[in-house]
């Protein structure tokens, strides 16, 4: 099979216009309305104008999206197993309607691409959810950004690229379908093997991808992902940073390292079809599915959502349609009597096997333990620690929650005081009054607001503790949904600890100094917590504290007691 077939559906969609027509399609944008793209739908807009999605050629219209939720394909019959969509708010679909032209802009305001709408339709999320990653759980992060994150109403429509989305870092390694041809003919390669990965690559990975190469006579890309993966991922400068060091231990002319500036789905079997697809349009001959592709771990306690091998069944069925081969894989364990790596089912049981899961290799960072060298490279396992430090060189936040006049600010107001006298990191008090008067002064109490004043909390937290300090935040946070967002937010720069301060509403009632209740009560307050407006107990917080039962002391004793039990101060 030659590397240089043609892309899926026969062209490779190119979409950017000449210099002349791209200056001219900016004097008449200055009349669109414009969209600020977010950054997975400025991932998008970059492969489709690349002609990565080929042979996509904008967002989808409503006619091929309930083609793709329903038989994995577009109205032409041409196979594609993901719905490719740009999500807008309500208010700004209202202001535009079929047949208008508007601008698509990055987050500086740079026009990318201009879209001629054609459809706009407000969908099914939970029938989306359910068609494409087989659930419709918010525990799963493709369905939880789609029904958390995502806007209410769908457009579709073709796309004229003006410029590309700039990139600053590691701009060599960042290559179009067309330049990793160019480079591939270059080169000499007329098979090509490649590998998609969304983590670290350690010694397990470059064995399976060296075995894939051989195996097949070919030459081996290496294509991680660096747009959006999923919340708690490794952040991809550290990703890139391991990528080339692991590089340098292949054959220089039979390997090469290039990033894909996806942004991904998580949806298990269809997104294996979905990565097939891409690395065929970027000239690959073969695509290596392991174990579990595209599948997010199961939720604590629960089924994983797919199965091991369900990615590498559905693509073996359209592997003839796809045109590109499959090298399917299965976890490859290390040996130690044969000090080498195998496939777990080319294993005997006399065999002495050596695992390390990944929450295990993450464990042994954060507790600063030994990592064996059979699992990875001394230089990876360096650049690892600097993300993943000791916990007890980690920042954190705590983020207690708990009904008005819960004890919540005063507990939150103890535990500053001995964190302090602990004295290992610089420590901040986020409480809700305080961050009302100096960061939210213009909000008021409607959900909408209540939501933004907490997202704002959970977005200097994560500052505090990106930079190795101690956040403690003590706002009401009624709402599941947005303390589940801040926890993410958090726990992809250091750690969450919540704490539900869980003292009964009519002892809270008792308390309260403001007479808040009492206007609630009387019908004066409205949309007061705990009265005519819900609270959401959280399910799984790692400290619960009934103060009735507790003094402030002791509280906040528990709290810096669960500290010390996690490891993030000694």
């Amino acid at each position: 099979m030659g590397a240089f077939k043609e892309p899926h559906g026969g062209v490779l969609k190119e979409l950017y216009l000449g210099e002349s027509a791209a200056d001219e399609e900016k004097l008449k944008a200055r009349d669109y309305k414009s969209w600020d793209l977010t950054q997975r739908q400025l991932c998008d807009v970059e492969l489709i104008l690349n002609g990565a999605f080929s042979p996509i050629d904008g967002f989808l219209p409503r006619a091929d999206y309930d083609s793709v939720l329903e038989s994995m394909r577009l109205q032409s019959g041409i196979l594609w197993p993901i719905p490719i969509t740009l999500d807008v708010d309500a208010t700004f679909a209202d202001e535009i309607g079929e047949g208008d032209m508007i601008a698509l802009r990055d987050r500086e305001g740079v026009l990318v691409a201009t879209m001629e709408v054609t459809d706009i339709w407000t969908p099914d999320k939970t029938h989306e959810a359910v068609s494409v990653f087989g659930t419709d759980d918010v525990n799963h992060p493709g369905v939880d950004y789609l029904m958390n994150y995502g806007n209410e109403v769908y457009l579709g429509g073709r796309l004229r690229g003006i410029e590309p989305p700039v990139h600053y870092d590691f701009k060599l390694l960042r290559d179009s379908p067309s330049e990793l041809r160019g480079r591939f003919r270059k080169m000499g390669w007329r098979k090509v093997v490649a590998f998609q990965t969304r983590n670290p690559m350690h010694r397990a990975h470059q064995e399976l991808t060296i075995r894939a190469a051989r195996e097949h006579e070919a030459d081996l890309l290496i294509h991680p992902v660096v747009g959006i993966t999923r919340p708690g991922d490794i952040d991809p400068f550290t990703r890139v940073r391991c990528y080339e060091l692991i590089a340098q231990k292949y054959p220089e002319q039979t390997t090469a390292l290039s990033l894909l500036n996806l942004a991904m789905r998580m949806a298990g079997p269809r997104e294996a079809v979905w990565h097939g697809i891409i690395r065929k349009n970027y000239g690959c001959t073969h695509f290596i599915v392991g174990r579990d592709h595209a599948g997010p771990a199961a939720p604590d306690g629960g089924a994983p959502y797919y199965g091991p091998y369900d990615a590498q069944e559905l693509f073996a069925k359209h592997q003839d349609e796809l045109d590109i081969t499959m090298v399917p894989f299965q976890q490859l364990v290390y040996v130690e009597d044969k000090a080498q790596y195998l496939p777990v089912n080319e294993t005997t049981p006399d065999m002495k096997i050596q695992t390390i899961t990944g929450t295990e290799f993450r464990r042994r960072l954060s507790e600063g333990l030994e990592i064996p060298d059979w699992y990875s490279y001394p230089e990876i396992i360096e650049e690892l620690s600097k993300v993943y430090p000791p916990r007890h060189k980690m920042g954190f936040t705590v983020f207690f929650t708990g009904l008005p006049s819960s004890g919540k600010s005063t507990i939150a107001n103890a535990l500053l005081v001995k964190l302090k006298e602990n004295g290992t990191r610089p420590v901040t008090l986020l409480d809700g009054d305080i961050v009302r008067k100096n960061l939210s002064s213009e909000l008021g109490f409607s959900k909408e607001h209540r939501d933004l004043n907490i997202l704002r909390i959970g977005f200097v937290a994560s500052e505090i503790t990106k930079n190795g300090g101690i956040a403690i935040c003590a706002p009401i946070a009624p709402y599941r949904v947005i303390r589940r967002k801040v926890r993410e937010m958090v726990e992809a720069v250091g750690g969450f600890i919540e704490v539900h301060v869980s003292t009964p509403v009519e002892v809270c009632e008792k308390r309260d100094r403001k007479g808040l209740y009492a206007k609630a009560r009387a019908g004066t307050l409205k949309g007061f917590t705990g009265i005519d407006d819900p609270y959401d107990e959280p399910e799984n917080a790692e400290v619960v504290i009934d103060t009735v039962a507790l003094t402030p002391d002791l509280a906040a004793h528990r709290v810096v007691v669960k500290l010390e039990t996690m490891g993030f101060i000694r």
